[in-house]
C-alpha cells in the first residue's frame, strides 16, 4: 500500500530503531531522562532559545504555548485556516478561557496590516490581545512556507503593541530545507516555536515546545497537569535525536516528489491543482466531479493500494513523505490516471 494520507504515517528505520533499543532512560518527571534531557538541550540551541521542552504531541506543544502565554478572557489572533482553529478541538477555550479571533488569509498567510486591523483598543470592555499564532508550513493551504519578511513585519507589530507571538512550526523543518533559511532564524521572530518529530521526520512519536525559560516552567507545569509527563521518555527521544541527525535534509526529496506528483495529476481532465501552493511536500488537488464519484475515486484508488485523505471544502490531499518513494509516486501518478480513465 502506498500510503500518502500524511506524513505521520511513517515508520521507524532500522537505524531509528535501534537507537531507541539503546538510549540511556531515566524518570523524565524528576528531570533525571538523560536522552530527553539531551534532546531538550539540542532543540534550545536548534532555535536559539533559553528551553525546550518534549512533549506527546503537536497539539499539546501549541496548546501549552498559548496557555503558558495568556491569561482567561484573552484573544488570540490567528489565521482562520490555521491548524490550532481546526483541528485541535477547541482546546485554547478549554484549556486556557481564551477567545480566538480567525483572520483571513491568502494561502494561509495573513500580514501585519490584517493583523493590526484586529488588535483590541485597551478599553476594559474588550478582550485582550495577548497572543498572535502564525503556522509555518501551513497545512491546510498546502504546505505553504510564511514568508520570512511578513513574519518579521508582524514581529515589529507585535513588539509595538507588547503582543506576544507562537510559531506553530510542525513542519518549520519543511520550510527551512526549502528556503535555506535555518529554523534559528525564524524561530528568532517568535517568542516560542513548537515543531513535530512524527510527521517528516520520521519519529513515531513527539514534538517540542521551545521558548524563554520563564515561559517553558509555566508549559512544564501545565504539562503535567493535562497529563503529559512521561518517566521512561529517552527511548522515545532517542528517535527524535536520530531523525534530527538523519532526516531533515531528506525533507528536500519529499518536495520534490510532490511537485513531480502535483505536476503530472495537474495536467489530467477534471483534476485541478494550484501549483502556487505546492512548495513542500503537501499537495492539495479538486476533482471536478459530484461528492459521490469523489468517494468512487478515492475506493478505486484503494482498491490500487494507493490512499489519499480528504482536504478541507471538498478537495483531496496527498502528503509525500520517507516511506514514499519517487517510484511509488509514479504509481500514484499511473494509478490516478487509470481511475479517471
Amino acid at each position: 500500500m502506498i500510503d500518502l494520507r500524511s506524513d505521520t504515517v511513517t515508520k521507524p528505520s532500522k537505524g531509528m530503531r535501534e537507537a531507541m533499543a539503546n538510549a540511556e532512560v531515566g524518570d523524565d518527571v524528576y528531570g533525571e531522562d538523560p536522552t530527553v534531557n539531551e534532546l531538550q538541550r539540542r532543540c534550545a540551541e536548534i532555535t536559539g532559545k533559553e528551553a525546550a521542552l518534549y512533549v506527546p504531541s503537536g497539539c499539546m506543544a501549541n496548546q501549552l504555548a498559548i496557555k503558558s502565554q495568556t491569561s482567561p478572557a484573552d484573544e488570540v489572533i490567528l489565521e482562520s485556516e490555521s491548524h490550532i482553529l481546526n483541528y485541535e478541538t477547541a482546546a485554547p477555550a478549554f484549556l486556557s478561557q481564551v477567545q480566538l479571533f480567525p483572520v483571513q488569509g491568502v494561502n494561509g498567510v495573513f500580514t501585519a496590516d490584517d493583523i493590526q486591523k484586529q488588535i483590541r483598543p485597551r478599553a476594559y470592555y474588550f478582550p485582550k490581545t495577548a497572543l498572535i499564532c502564525i503556522e509555518n508550513t501551513h497545512n491546510r493551504a498546502g504546505g505553504t512556507i510564511f514568508p520570512i519578511d511578513e513574519i518579521k513585519k508582524i514581529r515589529e507589530l507585535a513588539l509595538k503593541e507588547g503582543i506576544r507571538m507562537h510559531m506553530d512550526g510542525a513542519r518549520v523543518f519543511n520550510a527551512s530545507v526549502e528556503t535555506g533559511i535555518p529554523v534559528k532564524e525564524y524561530a528568532s521572530y517568535v517568542d516560542s516555536i513548537s515543531f513535530c518529530f512524527s510527521k517528516g521526520l520520521g519519529a513515531p512519536v513527539g514534538s517540542i515546545l521551545c521558548s524563554d525559560k520563564e515561559t517553558i516552567t509555566k508549559a512544564h507545569k501545565y504539562r503535567k497537569i493535562i497529563g503529559g509527563g512521561m518517566r521512561q521518555a529517552g527511548i522515545l527521544a532517542a528517535a527524535a535525536l536520530y531523525a534530527l541527525d538523519n532526516n531533515v535534509q531528506r525533507l528536500k526529496e519529499d518536495h520534490e516528489k510532490a511537485k513531480c506528483f502535483a505536476n503530472e495529476i495537474s495536467k489530467l481532465k477534471d483534476i485541478s491543482v494550484d501549483m502556487s501552493t505546492v512548495q513542500t511536500n503537501i499537495i492539495i488537488f479538486r476533482l471536478n466531479r459530484t461528492d459521490e464519484e469523489i468517494n468512487k475515486f478515492k475506493s478505486a484508488l484503494k482498491d490500487k493500494g494507493i490512499l489519499i485523505s480528504d482536504g478541507s471544502y471538498g478537495s483531496l490531499r496527498a502528503i509525500c513523505h520517507l516511506d514514499v518513494s519517487m517510484d511509488d509516486v509514479k504509481k500514484a501518478i499511473d494509478a490516478v490516471k487509470e481511475v479517471l480513465s
